[in-house]
């Protein structure tokens, strides 16, 4: 490898890492238990839909 060829791998990550790791104050924030708790009842809740209608 030349010492002149670049691979950007480092570059093409940066704007990532800067999206990722900055977190607006503002932002609404749920706590992952509270939305796998609605997931289980919304899976309940349509089963129970699909049993009645069928």
């Amino acid at each position: 490898m030349s010492s002149g060829s670049n691979s950007g791998g480092l570059m093409s990550s940066a704007g990532l890492v800067r999206y990722f790791d900055s977190e607006g104050r503002d932002a609404i924030s749920i706590d992952p238990k509270t939305v796998l708790a609605f997931c289980i009842l919304f899976g309940v809740f349509v089963q129970i839909l699909s049993l009645t209608v069928a």
